[in-house]
């Protein structure tokens, strides 16, 4: 009887598992727009939606310039897949975005990074929904190469990596990479710089993450006892990106307000 109800149990399982995968939802897979070079080609990083509810991106290479296989576009696009070349890099004020896509600010505007540009080490920029871009910094090696992708912090500023680059270190070009910290208005500060040491990494070649204690959290691709790469953290001071919600059995409160003492919260 014991084994009758298990083999029971089991066929009841496989039963609604069975039904479960009959009533998934068909999928309906769409091409939106397919690159031809001339608009733009290789976007290999992420896409961004707007607050207008589109779509920006860039391509890491193509568009209407002279670079040989182009400098590189960014791009808005519709769902509906409409897309608008806003900006094709020409060298002088960047090339190849290839550092990790574009973030919209709190200002409406957009900032990325560019891997090369006019002093050969990459750029900042902002540029406008309706695609005025501004340069924003030129990376001259001591103080970074090779810009990855920026977060903006609660301070308003923006934090990111450059994979190589800075003062410390036995890497080419220059150094192993940096941490920096950009004001919406170009100002540069260079945090840290690693030193390919056995207690800490080099060649940061992804972005950073703000955590909710306030710190960055980021990765190196080398160095480390084992020159396989370390994780990182990051102080500067900053509040964290949330207000803690705090919950108790006479309280609740947001950041450091109380906002209910009446009500009995559930700690969790």
């Amino acid at each position: 009887m014991k084994t009758f109800g298990i083999l029971k149990m089991a066929c009841t399982i496989f039963v609604v598992c069975a039904a479960t995968a009959i009533a998934a939802p068909a999928q309906t897979f769409t091409t939106l727009h397919i690159f031809d070079g001339t608009d733009g080609e290789y976007p290999a990083a992420g896409l961004v939606q707007g607050t207008d509810g589109n779509f920006y991106g860039t391509t890491g290479y193509g568009g209407a310039t002279t670079c040989t296989y182009g400098c590189g576009t960014i791009f808005k696009i519709t769902p509906a897949g409409t897309l608008t070349t806003l900006h094709s890099f020409d060298y002088t004020d960047g090339e190849y975005p290839l550092g990790g896509g574009l973030v919209q600010a709190t200002d409406g505007n957009f900032y990325g990074t560019t891997s090369e540009g006019a002093n050969g080490y990459g750029t900042v920029f902002k540029i406008t929904p309706t695609g005025t871009l501004t340069t924003l910094h030129s990376f001259h090696v001591t103080d970074g190469a090779y810009p990855e992708a920026l977060v903006q912090a609660t301070d308003g500023n923006f934090y990111g990596t450059t994979s190589f680059g800075g003062t410390a270190g036995n890497c080419t070009p220059g150094g192993c990479g940096t941490v920096f910290k950009i004001t919406p208005g170009g100002t540069l500060t260079t945090l840290h710089n690693f030193a390919n040491t056995t207690t800490e990494g080099a060649v940061p070649g992804a972005g950073l993450v703000q955590a909710t204690d306030g710190n960055f959290y980021g990765t190196t691709a080398d160095g480390g006892a084992y020159a396989d790469g370390t994780v990182f953290s990051l102080s500067v001071g900053l509040s964290p990106p949330f207000p803690r919600v705090t919950l108790s059995t006479t309280s609740l409160g947001f950041g450091n307000q109380v906002i209910d003492t009446t009500s009995a919260a559930k700690t969790v």
